[in-house]
């Protein structure tokens, strides 16, 4: 066979720089809205305000906000809404409506209601105290937020509650649960002053697209508009993610975030209706609740606190782009360069297959590099989550670097018992041991992740990023450089077959219209045909 010469290599990375970047540019392509999603002169109706940041959460008893921090976030949503929405009176939320009298808002007094009714008591009496002490600032009181959707509460008892309330203050009573509630419970819409509904797209049993969903929240206003014709309809609670797992063709992102926001309000002026966003700040103590996605449904960022769509700037899903794309060019020309290194004492001669084989690998990891630093980035919860994707991560651009030494030297894809087993069984170099790291990480965590999808799938995300960047490199070498001879190791079958099994689980179970979910399905079944294909040498008499 002929020596490849420098050209080819050389043409192929142009290649795959080109396709990188062209990829990149298509992807950070921004959008342009008829109407900005916050407009200073268009000033909100209202939104949902909780203050809690970093490592505060209300699920921990002694969380106390400081009338500072809390002053600091109103004084910044005063520049965008009328109002705020709360829902209870604890942790420091009590002083919301003193603070909103100073800032010039006013405030829908939430009391949190749920099964004990001790607690029930007193979040009642610190609200209607409230409510007489600040008549002007205080318009509405929300009397239980989804009481009847946690089944915490039956609907006499919150009927009950909802007119002891209404008998004590002068200021209209509501209750706020998903719309489907309002229909089964009507009751409660007896009691009411007027009816807060909670419309959210992306949560709904059957999960509507985003270009259906500011027509979908219309669709459902004007429906519970004909089922309760008395009484006026607010929308409490609608919005959208920004980031996030996928749920059937519902897919969270910066760009849907602030078309559909831009669309309801634009519904909501031209149709003359009551809208209230949730919400106000980025919540990341929600995403220990309802996972990554529970963490995104703000209009500000949690840590800088600033509006995350300014009006008159482009609204692009990868606004670092240009550094994500420049990161993914760098790490697909590093993976030539391992390739080219590794010739230099030409242990023998490369295939054309096997430079094609390292320009897939380089030109997958360089497009990305950047989408999977991003997931690991808003996915990453706690220390747990940060080690589980980074280690992910970096097994991810460990793969077509150390894959490119192996294919130009020949070596096949080492095996776990090669880098486990007994000692007469351990072979190879350095690099050969450091690849089969990369193997072990990503496919423990990548059954980690595939039980997951299979047991409790809801709220997890879909690695597909990181899973693709390590796996394509390790199953172009094991086609490439599969040992021809030894037994099939039983550790690789048992995880191929988990593969397998998850992997068709998961895509029937996700559905057709999830490309996040079909993506890593078939990274599952990739890395399944990888291990199954493996071969172990018999160790040495």
């Amino acid at each position: 066979m002929e020596p490849i010469s420098l050209r080819t290599p050389l043409a192929l990375l142009l290649i795959s720089l080109g396709v990188i970047a062209s990829v990149w540019w298509w992807m950070a392509t921004p959008i342009t809205l008829a109407r900005a999603p916050i407009d200073p002169n268009a000033k909100l109706q209202c939104v949902s305000y909780a203050p809690f940041r970093d490592t505060q959460t209300p699920l921990a008893p002694t969380t106390q906000v400081s009338a500072e921090q809390i002053e600091q976030d109103l004084m910044r949503l005063a520049k965008i809404t009328d109002c705020v929405r709360t829902y209870s009176i604890e942790n420091g939320l009590d002083q919301v409506p003193g603070i909103a009298a100073k800032v010039g808002l006013k405030v829908m007094q939430g009391i949190w209601l749920g099964s004990s009714k001790l607690k029930n008591l007193a979040q009642i009496a610190t609200a209607v105290n409230l409510t007489k002490e600040y008549l002007g600032v205080i318009t509405a009181l929300v009397v239980g937020n989804e009481v009847l959707l946690r089944g915490e509460m039956t609907t006499s008892d919150l009927a009950a509650n909802i007119r002891a309330v209404k008998a004590q203050v002068t200021v209209p009573v509501t209750y706020a649960d998903v719309w489907e509630f309002w229909l089964r419970n009507r009751e409660v819409y007896e009691a009411v002053d007027f009816i807060t509904i909670h419309i959210l797209p992306y949560w709904e049993d059957m999960p509507v697209r985003a270009k259906f969903a500011a027509t979908h929240v219309d669709s459902i206003r004007k429906r519970m508009a004909v089922a309760f014709p008395g009484k006026e309809i607010l929308i409490g609670e609608t919005g959208w993610p920004s980031a996030g797992r996928m749920r059937e063709g519902a897919l969270p992102s910066r760009t849907n975030q602030a078309r559909i926001v831009a669309e309801i309000l634009d519904l909501a002026k031209k149709e003359g209706f009551r809208v209230n966003l949730i919400e106000a700040y980025d919540q990341p103590w929600k995403r220990q609740l309802e996972g990554t996605v529970g963490g995104y449904w703000g209009l500000f960022d949690a840590v800088k606190r600033v509006v995350k769509y300014p009006p008159g700037e482009n609204i692009s899903n990868y606004p670092l782009w240009k550094w994500q794309m420049g990161c993914g060019m760098a790490l697909a020309f590093f993976t030539f360069c391992a390739a080219w290194l590794t010739l230099r004492r030409r242990p023998w001669t490369p295939r054309l297959t096997s430079w094609i084989a390292v320009g897939i690998s380089a030109t997958s990891a360089g497009i990305l590099l950047g989408v999977a630093a991003d997931k690991m980035l808003y996915e990453s919860y706690g220390l747990g989550g940060a080690l589980q994707w980074g280690a992910l991560l970096a097994a991810a651009i460990a793969a077509p670097l150390l894959a490119a030494h192996a294919l130009m030297s020949g070596r096949p894809l080492p095996t776990f018992l090669e880098l486990l087993g007994p000692r007469e069984f351990r072979r190879g170099p350095l690099l050969s041991v450091l690849l089969g790291i990369s193997l072990i990480v990503t496919t423990l965590i990548g059954a980690e992740t595939a039980l997951g999808f299979t047991f409790d799938p809801r709220y997890r995300d879909f690695p597909f990023a990181s899973l693709t960047m390590a796996v394509v490199p390790l199953a172009l070498l094991m086609l490439l450089n599969r040992p021809q001879e030894g037994v099939r190791p039983i550790a690789e079958s048992v995880f191929a077959g988990v593969f397998v099994v998850a992997a068709i689980y998961t895509g029937f179970n996700e559905g057709p219209d999830n490309w996040q979910s079909l993506w890593t399905c078939a990274m599952y079944l990739l890395l399944a045909l990888t291990l199954w294909r493996a071969r172990a040498v018999q160790s040495p008499k």
